[in-house]
């Protein structure tokens, strides 16, 4: 990389920018930009299309947390102000090699996006490499139209996606590290296997710095078309059910459990492709001592954060404490992040998407092996909160009306318990294990802990979701 291709930028138009998107995971944060990587421009873009080049923005934190972060940043340069990029101006500045330009964030941007597609074509030989290092590697198999309309997608927060006609879709990765991207392995390797439960991996975009570490930067995938997301569907199952007030949850025709069930035996399948792929270790004691430590550790920061855990804090600790006396855990490869948002419904049955694990952990630890049972609580969590977000999203219940409230919570319970039993039964293949109960129980409260941290600082109207949650734990 040529540092000295950096010196002429204001870092400031990059907090300035970094502070108005909907990715950047820093907001409400002091921060101040220590460092501008230009690590390449996009090889498509060198013949045709305005100029892209791919910066890598260093931010470093000043509060008591501290600690840096990398956001990737493409920028799309023209010589004149373009009108119809004025939502993702950046700055204009005078640029080596090229002259005094309009920067615009390249994501946003049709002709810089139809730079990246042509980048990818261009792969499907060997991979192609743009000047300063940026390379765009492909998988055989799937043919690529370079002449197809680019649109971005709106909805995303951690991440961008470009969606390339009917036919693929990219997703930039905003905050990268070092290493390789979850998201793309498991992709590879799962495409690779002939999974029909993931969208197939088509390519990568990556970069090696100058230690000869690789970052991930991009993937394009396979769009599905027809499919529907997870938790949109079972949204729509909820409120079905509470139209009808003399009706349960299985009597309702938008009954939700049959789908619940497939979800359960995909997961199932996708857990056992993963373990075929992915190294596996059966980790002693000691490693359920170490995961019941985290949780309790996790429980006493959320405590000075949510003090309504305080009266269920032992219950919680009791939990833990029967998967510390566990005499072993069993670890592979899992999602890390699953819920019923990383899941697409399509006309060939569901799709798991975003193996990229949770965002606001540092790589080393998404990569790191773990029970499949913590996937398994995510999605019984989320089939709990789904009720509960149609119940809060109500405005038929009056306020004081205790009755209808009672009845509204009875519906909920009710849409929750057959779901999540569903599932369970289906990725289980029967009953659980009695270690396996410990660890999904566990798994359970860890999640729903989380949960009030992340409501109380988000969404405060929602904490009583995952507190009564938690309530129920310490009740059973």
């Amino acid at each position: 990389m040529d540092r000295l291709s950096t010196d002429h930028l204001d870092r400031q138009v990059f907090v300035e920018y970094l502070e108005k998107t909907r990715w950047f995971g820093g907001k409400g944060r002091p921060f101040e930009v220590t460092g501008v990587r230009r690590i390449g421009q996009v090889p498509g873009c060198v013949d045709a299309g305005p100029a892209v080049v791919d910066h890598l923005v260093e931010l470093t934190y000043g509060d008591a947390e501290g600690g840096t972060e990398a956001y990737q940043v493409p920028l799309a340069f023209y010589a004149e102000a373009e009108g119809r990029l004025d939502h993702a101006f950046v700055g204009w500045w005078e640029e080596p090699g090229i002259g005094w330009v309009h920067a615009y964030d390249a994501l946003h941007d049709r002709e810089a996006m139809a730079c990246w597609l042509r980048s990818f074509v261009a792969a499907a030989d060997d991979p192609v490499s743009g000047p300063t290092g940026l390379t765009f590697h492909r998988l055989p198999g799937h043919d690529l139209d370079p002449d197809v309309t680019a649109s971005l997608f709106s909805g995303e927060q951690s991440n961008s996606s470009v969606k390339f006609g009917e036919d693929s879709i990219m997703k930039l990765f905003r905050k990268v590290t070092p290493g390789a991207n979850p998201d793309v392995t498991v992709h590879r390797a799962l495409t690779a296997a002939g999974s029909t439960d993931v969208a197939a991996l088509y390519g990568w975009m990556s970069w090696t710095d100058e230690g000869g570490e690789e970052y991930h930067l991009a993937m394009l995938q396979q769009f599905l078309r027809t499919a529907t997301d997870g938790w949109d569907l079972a949204l729509t199952s909820v409120r079905d059910l509470y139209a009808e007030g003399d009706l349960h949850a299985h009597e309702v025709g938008g009954d939700f459990a049959g789908e619940s069930e497939r979800l359960g035996l995909t997961l199932r399948e996708v857990h056992a492709l993963l373990r075929e792929h992915f190294p596996t270790e059966r980790r002693g004691p000691e490693a359920a001592r170490a995961l019941a430590a985290g949780m309790r550790a996790r429980l006493d920061a959320a405590l000075e954060v949510v003090p309504e855990l305080a009266q269920h804090a032992d219950a919680l600790r009791a939990t833990y404490d029967r998967l510390a006396a566990l005499d072993g855990v069993d670890v592979q490869q899992v999602h890390g992040d699953l819920h019923l948002g990383q899941t697409l419904r399509t006309a060939k049955g569901w799709k798991i998407v975003d193996f990229e694990g949770e965002p606001a952990k540092p790589l080393v630890e998404r990569l790191e092996p773990d029970s499949p049972w913590r996937d398994v609580a995510g999605m019984l969590r989320s089939f709990d909160y789904a009720p509960r977000v149609v119940e809060k999203q109500s405005v038929d219940l009056a306020d004081d009306d205790a009755e209808a409230a009672a009845q509204l919570a009875y519906r909920a319970d009710e849409w929750a318990h057959r779901n999540r039993n569903h599932f369970l039964a289906a990725y289980a293949g029967g009953e659980p294990s009695e270690d396996a109960k410990v660890l999904l129980a566990a798994y359970v409260a860890d999640k729903a802990v989380y949960e009030t941290v992340y409501e109380t600082r988000n969404r405060p109207g929602w904490v009583s979701i995952p507190l009564e949650a938690v309530a129920r734990i310490g009740a059973a």
